[in-house]
């Protein structure tokens, strides 16, 4: 559908002028317009500006934004949204005093989630994930990357993917599927770690990138999980494999993950609540992004990430969920903005370009989504707000008035 989103009060467009990703004081200037229109056919955007800058066209439906605040659609760049089966017990642990280590080293952690995903039907899996979706989008994140890593065998890694093919084919939501088999080892391979590289590496791998069932791999870089040889070996035979690099990196420790990441060109790495000042210096000089976890921090009552010391220093820094039974159990953007103001520095207006633009250019989108330019994806939310800043500032209640997905006013 054709249609004329008008009466917008602030339209915050992020808008780049022609860069993919928002750096510094760039991160600070969202581009806000005021009393606004913006015109989207065939779910592109072709036309943005003040209502008295140009002619509503006749030939084309029309909303009334109410004099709302109109946003990019967010972009989630990290979530584990397909599993099966739920922790809370794992969290009255937490509250006791456990640590997450320790849950894991009880069989609960990863390993749980893997034993409840393996029994769970693909049906299963897909009809849980759809919901999962929806209410994301209710809450306006309208792009979601979503990992394997639950399965951790042949037969139980096809079936995540299966689903995220599924989803990408099937969602409004856009879906962008990442290979997180190295996100621990089986309990099948306890003693046989070097083995489980190599199904990775000569099996799992190579059979996915014939199939193209993922545009990323990632790989848990974590002692206890997988050091650095084995890391290295791993993104190496994907990249051959025709999947780009993400880490999940520092997150519990120093271990030089970052680095690693960057001699790889991966595109982005993630966590890094621990992260060195040698690995803020090396993501310094490099285009891969920093994608900030704050509510997995949040959640497990670990260090935030340095995301005012990142941004000084010039790393592009995104915001997203970590959205998984375990360590974020919430899909809320917004929520995410509040913490990394109130706990890790950060302005309103860096948190909204980090959860957009650079969301987006972390998986290599921003070119199509994360702003509201011509030639861009229709994905606009528009929230029953009067200012952008109130989102971020009225916590734990959802703005969302309406969702636009590539130009399709959406009915929840």
């Amino acid at each position: 559908m054709d249609i004329c989103i008008q009466n917008i009060g602030q339209l915050v467009t992020v808008a780049t002028d022609g860069k993919n990703v928002k750096r510094r004081a760039e991160m600070r200037d969202l581009g806000v317009i005021e009393d606004a229109v913006i015109v989207i056919r065939d779910g592109v955007i072709t036309d943005i500006g003040k209502k008295d800058s140009f002619t509503i066209p006749d030939d084309i439906h029309t909303v009334d934004a109410g004099q709302r605040v109109a946003l990019p659609g967010f972009v989630d760049s990290h979530t584990h949204t397909v599993f099966a089966g739920s922790r809370e017990s794992e969290f009255a642990l937490r509250t006791e005093g456990k640590t997450y280590q320790e849950i894991a080293e009880m069989g609960g952690g990863i390993a749980s989630t893997m034993r409840s995903t393996r029994e769970a039907t693909k049906r299963e899996l897909l009809h849980s994930a759809e919901r999962r979706l929806q209410e994301m989008m209710k809450h306006g994140t309208t792009t979601v990357e979503i990992k394997s890593g639950y399965g951790l065998s042949v037969d139980a890694e096809t079936k995540i993917l299966d689903v995220l093919h599924e989803l990408c084919e099937q969602s409004l939501t856009t879906v962008v599927p990442t290979f997180l088999g190295a996100h621990s080892f089986p309990p099948e391979f306890a003693d046989n770690h070097e083995g489980y590289i190599e199904l990775l590496t000569q099996i799992m791998l190579p059979y996915i990138g014939d199939r193209k069932s993922a545009v990323f791999c990632d790989v848990f870089c974590e002692k206890g999980y997988f050091d650095l040889v084995q890391t290295e070996k791993i993104l190496k035979t994907a990249s051959q494999c025709g999947l780009h690099a993400k880490v999940h990196a520092d997150q519990l420790s120093s271990s030089g993950a970052t680095e690693l990441a960057v001699r790889l060109n991966a595109v982005s790495v993630d966590h890094l609540e621990n992260i060195s000042d040698a690995g803020i210096k090396a993501l310094s000089t490099s285009e891969t992004i920093a994608t900030i976890l704050p509510g997995a921090s949040f959640f497990l009552r670990h260090p935030y990430a340095p995301a005012r010391k990142m941004i000084d220093a010039g790393i592009a820094v995104a915001i997203a969920t970590d959205f998984n039974p375990g360590s974020t159990m919430s899909f809320s953007m917004p929520m995410m903005l509040t913490i990394a103001c109130t706990q890790m520095g950060m302005t309103p207006e860096e948190t909204i370009a980090s959860a957009t633009i650079n969301g987006a250019a972390a998986l290599s989108l921003s070119d199509k989504i994360g702003s509201l330019e011509k030639g861009k994806a229709g994905d606009v939310v528009l929230y029953d707000v009067h200012d952008y800043r109130f989102i971020p500032y009225h916590y734990g209640f959802n703005h969302v008035w309406k969702v636009i997905k590539n130009g399709t006013v959406l009915e929840f």
